[in-house]
């Protein structure tokens, strides 16, 4: 006759309830942890950025003026990148050097480290961002700012307006810049002008080290076929890919096409 062990079966019974309740709180951490980067981080940044839009224009005396301070993500649907390199900035003022048309604009002192001083719009996406100077994760990038990459010419300026923004979490400015086609426009406003650029060419992956993209003259130190071999006054946007990765980055080029006085 087989004897019953209950205790036995009590134990095991226990350690299975255990486990089951382990691995159901390990799973509702994981999903919070999962809402917070998807969803919460994006609610926040997007408030961030829509409010320093509205700031600067209530600076710059225009509030209410074009796109009035829309949240920064397109409307069907809401970088990241990883280049967060923080390093001292010598960039010239705004407008240093001459821009297309052959107008020269007065120079002004670079900005403050992670002060936000102009509006970045893509009509084509919906997109309006605040640019903040540097590309630092915590000052810049995670507020759902777009950040202007140190060394590189500032807006309207002889050379490139480099520039980077996450492409997923926090605000995800750049999520759909994949979208973008030659032609489209890219309009930079400051307190004084609006410059307007025109989208030429694209380069779906590179390497994270590939910093010809950001030159002066950008050109793919990795793929040289992408790129320009003329000076000019160029915009370079830059974010991550795959989406949801950071081990490659996208690159969307354009060329200034007109200055406005404000």
């Amino acid at each position: 006759m087989v004897q019953r062990n209950p205790r036995g079966r009590r134990l095991v019974a226990r350690g299975l309830w255990s486990g089951a309740e382990v691995v159901v709180t390990l799973g509702v951490v994981l999903l919070l942890l999962v809402v917070h980067q998807l969803w919460w981080t994006n609610r926040q940044a997007r408030a961030d950025a829509r409010h320093k839009v509205q700031s600067l224009e209530r600076e710059w005396g225009r509030a209410g003026g074009a796109d009035a301070g829309v949240p920064s993500v397109p409307s069907d649907e809401g970088a990241d990148t990883d280049t967060d390199t923080d390093t001292d900035t010598d960039a010239a003022g705004e407008g240093g050097g001459a821009p297309a048309g052959g107008a020269r604009t007065a120079a002004a002192a670079a900005p403050r480290w992670d002060q936000a001083y102009a509006v970045l719009r893509i009509p084509r996406l919906g997109l309006t961002a605040p640019v903040a100077q540097g590309i630092s994760k915590s000052g810049v990038l995670d507020k759902g700012y777009v950040g202007h990459y140190p060394r590189t010419a500032q807006p309207g300026g002889a050379g490139n307006f480099a520039v980077a923004g996450h492409r997923n979490t926090h605000g995800e400015p750049f999520r759909y810049i994949n979208r973008l086609r030659r032609g489209d426009r890219i309009t930079v406003e400051t307190r004084q002008r609006v410059y307007t650029y025109v989208v030429d060419k694209t380069l779906a992956q590179t390497a994270a080290r590939d910093s010809g993209v950001i030159a002066a003259v950008p050109r793919s130190n990795l793929k040289p076929a992408f790129g320009y071999s003329e000076p000019g006054s160029y915009v370079t946007l830059t974010t991550c890919t795959p989406e949801f990765t950071s081990r490659y980055r996208l690159v969307v080029w354009g060329k200034l096409a007109g200055v406005q006085e404000r």
